[in-house]
């Protein structure tokens, strides 16, 4: 792959020297070798663009110093956690050095004011196995919890599935530390639960994907843990009835924590995958599944007044007597993402958000577009915000079946732009979404960006390539790479 050097990189560009001050400074934390820079040189999208140096962050002034050279001698610098993202976020995509603050794991727990201070490398499931065994909670649950970063969450403001009453990662961030490109420190926002000091540059750095700054630590809000909770599957005939009753369970005054939506065929592949049904008697059905949460009284109310309405909607039910029972329904909506590989050996996963009214309308358009282009397109995720997880299947050797792909791709985002909703809700945009940007920003809307993008990175130097450069992932070669959270 052709490397490039950032547009507005120095003029005082000379890689080879700034590496040599750099390993000078940092010894043996500086891997050249091709094993490491192969690990760090993709990320869950699997494009592949090799880095000319991994530094192994140990504590947060070795950003600096990493900084500090690179702006000076214009190197590209990209950061990492775990490298879970599945746009392309992580991949140094113009080559230079790789920040992996993966050793930036420390955890400080304030119980009393409900504070949590990070490092940016702390994996989001240990984090939240300590808050929980002090009665506290940290909501933000993707599905890669048990690998995912903080840093990586705030870069792409991940979500999850109970996002519909917790809300997303923004939502808990109350202070970040790290540097600015030239290795300037910052300290935006505090350990504090109120703060308005000047701009809110805070929010400016969660979702902008370390293209501003590197975040070195977070301070993040914590709430109590919920006492209880109670879990629900339904089986619905068709999609159109599933999201009615989502709609349906709203009015109704119901508040779940979780509310996640599985097509029929996502329900196809999973019962595929098993090879038994999941509800018996009623195959391939569309599926919703419930978790509500609170205190004990609050749960049984809002469990009376769920069942009072799904009892007449839905087609067949399940509820959970136990946490054991819950882990099993669970485990159906976690069983669809890999099961779909026995359709094909690649899948597009496309993190859309629309409008909770106009779920239904876009299910229907991914099954005509099923038809259209001759590919499947199941679709679950997270029905309670919007956020639905379109996905194309398709054969990667076979010409044929990536053009129709790559069309079917281009015609979703137009229609979810047309419905009022966004290209992406919790992945980011990355390289793999940045040909869209044009069609859910206008041309000022991008300049705004941009302008802020050049007044923090003046050179050009932190994650180039990325959401404003025209790329298309279907000129490069992906690898074929077994990663630690493939489970296929």
């Amino acid at each position: 792959m052709k490397k490039q050097n950032p547009k507005n990189a120095s003029s005082k560009q000379n890689p080879a020297k700034a590496l040599r001050k750099l390993q000078k400074r940092l010894g043996s934390q500086v891997s050249v070798d091709e094993d490491s820079c192969f690990r760090a040189s993709l990320d869950n999208l699997r494009l592949s663009s090799l880095p000319t140096a991994v530094v192994h962050v140990q504590e947060p002034q070795d950003v600096r110093i990493v900084l500090k050279l690179a702006n000076k001698h214009g190197v590209p610098v990209t950061t990492r956690g775990a490298g879970t993202s599945a746009t392309g976020s992580a991949v140094p995509i113009q080559g230079g050095w790789v920040l992996d603050l993966s050793r930036l794991n420390q955890i400080e727990i304030d119980p009393i004011a409900r504070i949590a201070t990070v490092g940016a490398g702390v994996v989001t499931a240990d984090l939240q196995a300590e808050v929980e065994a002090l009665g506290l909670f940290f909501p933000p649950d993707p599905s890669s919890k048990k690998y995912s970063t903080i840093g990586g969450n705030i870069a792409c403001n991940a979500g999850g599935m109970r996002c519909v009453k917790y809300g997303v990662t923004r939502d808990y961030v109350l202070g970040l530390a790290g540097f600015l490109a030239d290795g300037s420190p910052f300290q935006f926002g505090l350990p504090l639960k109120k703060y308005v000091s000047g701009l809110n540059l805070r929010d400016l750095l969660i979702g902008s994907e370390g293209t501003l700054g590197v975040i070195t630590s977070a301070n993040l809000k914590l709430i109590s843990k919920p006492e209880k909770r109670w879990t629900g599957m339904f089986a619905f005939k068709s999609e159109a009835a599933a999201l009615k009753a989502v709609v349906g369970l709203f009015k109704a005054g119901v508040s779940p924590s979780i509310l996640e939506f599985l097509d029929r065929q996502s329900v196809g592949c999973a019962e595929a995958y098993t090879g038994k049904p999941i509800f018996a008697g009623q195959p391939r059905s569309a599926i919703l599944l419930v978790e509500l949460d609170g205190i004990p009284v609050e749960v049984r109310a809002q469990r009376k007044r769920l069942l009072d309405y799904m009892l007449a909607t839905a087609a067949a039910h399940r509820e959970a007597r136990s946490e054991l029972q819950a882990e099993k329904l669970w485990q159906v909506r976690r069983t669809c993402s890999q099961s779909m590989f026995s359709i094909a050996d690649t899948k597009l996963n496309e993190d859309v958000v629309v409008p909770i009214e106009k779920q239904a309308e876009l299910i229907r358009y991914t099954i005509a577009l099923k038809k259209k282009i001759g590919l499947s397109t199941p679709t679950f995720g997270h029905a309670g915000d919007g956020n639905l997880h379109v996905h194309i299947m398709y054969n990667r050797a076979s010409e044929s079946d990536a053009e129709k792909a790559k069309a079917g791709i281009q015609q979703l985002m137009q229609k979810v732009v047309e419905l009022g909703g966004v290209i992406t809700g919790e992945h980011g945009i990355g390289l793999a979404k940045a040909p869209f940007m044009s069609l859910q920003h206008s041309a000022p809307e991008i300049a705004a960006m941009r302008a802020v993008k050049k007044a923090l990175d003046p050179l050009g130097i932190l994650n180039p390539g990325k959401i404003f450069e025209p790329f298309e992932v279907w000129d490069h070669d992906l690898v074929d790479v077994k990663l630690p959270w493939d489970h296929r």
